[in-house]
């Protein structure tokens, strides 16, 4: 037997951070269709790509990119556009899927 899907007034309200400090268990790098991939022999550390995250993806640590937090970037690839080296290109997710 077929199930009936929820109509959208059945359906709970995603994407709400209920209580302070619980952001950082709500991983949402699943979402993710593209991955960012750094080539760091041309990175600069201008930190453009930090800077414009929406998610706080970007991993530096001691004044240097480091690379991405895969468990919360969702794929946007704006730190690739906005990168002036070129140094991040956006990759297909399921290239690296196990």
């Amino acid at each position: 037997m077929k199930s009936k899907l929820k109509g959208y007034k059945e359906i709970p309200i995603g994407g709400l951070i209920l209580d302070a400090g619980n952001a950082k268990t709500y991983k949402t790098g699943g979402w993710r269709s593209k991955r960012p991939i750094l080539d760091k022999s041309n990175c600069i550390n201008c930190y453009f790509c930090w800077f414009y995250c929406p998610d706080n993806s970007v991993d530096v640590k001691d004044k240097d990119v480091k690379g991405f937090k895969l468990d919360y970037c969702k794929g946007c690839g704006i730190c690739a556009v906005v990168c002036p080296k070129k140094c991040i290109k956006m990759e297909d997710e399921d290239k690296f899927e196990e």
